[in-house]
């Protein structure tokens, strides 16, 4: 394997990642073992290692796929693999934390990966009807029993993330820290800035920003109405994911990213996820690709680095409003 991409550690622990890492939400769905393979192959050969994953995505069947890749297409040891626990299809109940459930779901995970560990294990979202204490209990037995190497968080805002980090740290030792977050994060959705990130940044917390592409509408796809017949907005199902990034707001962002790309002579999605991979506090954006053609486009990012001029540009038109109590009170 050639070890092409830039690789940093995720949070304030030992583990190093590519800082571009590979999704899995469609396999097994949209993706079938064929294209995955593709997929899996082509990021490996550029020196991906992170590949994310979640017991939920596809029903089982991302991590099913994913397990019978690696035995015979990719090695285990060059791969960091991530998955999720916590996601439930009940309807009366999205998430479950409780010890017993996320245990059980960890170990069906690893049967359907075909491994005996996971590199870093999630709970998928905050669930408010579960004693938080509870839900970390489970990542400190996931690691102490070796099934999983790093523990993290997903979905949890900036109040549930500072105080599962400052709880994990209040006993070294004991209990593991949190290497990482997953969230949306991108142009199009600047959320995270406003509490989790700072709390990461100050906490030693990784951030895995999902959805770096705005759902794929920064790659400029969806410009003038367009819908492209093989899109995921033309999709039955997630057609709904795509359209809240389709408004006037989106519209005027996705302009200034075309303009950047053309004065830099390269795409909008490199314009795109360069921005969001080199911003602080981020180790990987998680990148979902169709086939291998589209993830080839999206790892030729690693050659780019935006300019200063560049960045202050899209980081003034994509501007969330924060006003009290985010405020810099002190320039007044």
């Amino acid at each position: 394997m050639s070890a092409l991409m830039e690789q940093r550690h995720l949070g304030r622990t030992g583990l190093r990642v590519s800082r571009i890492g590979l999704g899995t939400l469609t396999w097994g769905r949209d993706t079938d073992e064929h294209d995955a393979a593709d997929l899996l192959k082509t990021f490996w050969e550029a020196g991906g290692s992170l590949v994310d994953t979640a017991d939920v995505y596809g029903d089982g069947e991302a991590e099913y796929l994913l397990g019978r890749l690696i035995e015979g297409l990719v090695p285990r040891r060059d791969l960091v693999i991530s998955t999720k626990a916590g996601s439930v299809p009940d309807p009366d109940r999205r998430f479950d934390g409780s010890r017993g459930h996320l245990l059980s779901a960890l170990d069906d995970s690893l049967t359907r990966l075909g491994t005996d560990y996971v590199d870093v294990w999630h709970v998928h979202a905050y669930d408010p009807q579960t004693p938080l204490e509870e839900t970390l209990q489970a990542l400190d037995l996931a690691v102490s029993s070796g099934r999983a190497r790093y523990a993290a968080v997903s979905n949890f805002c900036g109040w549930q993330l500072a105080k599962a980090a400052t709880w994990q740290l209040a006993a070294p030792g004991t209990r593991t820290r949190l290497a990482a977050t997953q969230l949306e994060y991108s142009l199009l959705q600047r959320g995270v800035e406003r509490e989790v990130l700072p709390a990461a940044l100050d906490l030693g917390i990784g951030l895995l920003p999902s959805s770096p592409l705005g759902r794929g509408v920064l790659t400029g796809k969806y410009r003038g109405d367009a819908t492209p017949a093989d899109s995921r907005g033309a999709s039955e199902h997630l057609a709904p994911f795509v359209e809240p990034y389709l408004d006037d707001t989106a519209s005027r962002i996705v302009d200034a990213v075309q303009t950047a790309a053309d004065g830099l002579a390269v795409t909008p999605l490199q314009v795109a996820l360069a921005w969001v991979r080199d911003r602080p506090g981020v180790t990987a954006p998680i990148v979902g690709a169709r086939n291998a053609q589209q993830l080839t486009a999206a790892l030729s990012v690693e050659a780019l680095s935006l300019p200063d001029e560049i960045c202050r540009a899209l980081d003034d038109v994509s501007a969330p409003v924060h006003r009290y109590p985010d405020h810099d009170w002190s320039t007044l």
